[in-house]
């Protein structure tokens, strides 16, 4: 196959997007290293003290939001999507949500090395239970539950240092032109959207014996945590690796 583009391919997420979910779960059926050879960043609304420090960077949130007529149609399709890949879906109702609080405790929860346990708990939450994941003590429950570090995570967004981190993966979004999710992208290659991804992965699939031959050749000890290249990636975290806010 032609010389693969440089650097790991880019899959933008959101913990609000039913799209993304469905995606990132597909993605992991087909490719169940895909966490560990793919750089996943967080793609979510900034809050004002976000959205102010990433206007101070030079950059903006591309997303715009839709429309009634589009989120009612967005309510049915999902729930098609979701019986037709076998997955149990229970909409959730987000009240005044601040996405802050369940994206940068992914982040934490990557320093912590518990990034896949904290992702899986908080999508059967939201997309199986249909909870609110931005409601702390909801978050707090999800946390408990599952036996993970409930109180650095949900501190997350108090922590000038997370919440700088947050704001370089709401860069890299800028940077490339990412305006909804799930959106893939390698070299100059994009492809945006769940019906999207089985494109993503005529290119990936060819690919994987290179990507995990690179991966071996990086020692452990000096391979950056994921999810953007350094120096942004100390940023982010690693792996996990909408409704309105980027499902397009």
């Amino acid at each position: 196959m032609a010389k693969l583009p440089k650097g790991a391919p880019k899959v933008y997420f959101s913990l609000r997007s039913p799209f993304s979910w469905m995606a990132v779960r597909r993605l992991r059926e087909r490719v169940p290293d895909a966490r560990e050879l793919l750089d996943f960043i967080p793609f979510y609304e900034p809050d004002d003290r976000s959205a102010a420090m990433l206007a101070e960077r030079g950059g903006e949130f591309h997303y715009v939001p839709m429309s009634k007529a589009k989120h009612l149609y967005i309510l049915n399709d999902t729930k098609r999507l979701a019986a037709r890949f076998g997955y149990a879906m229970k909409w959730p109702v987000d009240i005044d949500p601040v996405w802050e609080l369940p994206h940068l405790a992914w982040i934490v929860a990557g320093d912590l090395g518990v990034q896949d346990a904290y992702y899986d708990a908080v999508m059967a939450a939201r997309w199986e239970r249909g909870e609110d994941i931005c409601d702390p003590a909801v978050l707090r429950g999800v946390l408990a539950g599952a036996g993970l570090p409930v109180e650095p995570l949900l501190g997350a967004p108090d922590d000038d240092a997370v919440r700088g981190r947050g704001v370089d993966a709401l860069m890299s979004m800028y940077s490339d032109d990412v305006f909804g999710v799930p959106y893939f992208k390698w070299g100059v290659h994009r492809f945006w959207g769940l019906d999207r991804l089985e494109t993503f992965l005529d290119l990936l699939e060819p690919a994987l014996p290179e990507l995990r031959a690179r991966r071996a050749a990086v020692a452990p000890e000096a391979a950056p945590l994921a999810g953007l290249p350094e120096p942004a990636l100390a940023a982010v975290g690693a792996y996990d690796r909408d409704t309105a806010g980027g499902c397009g």
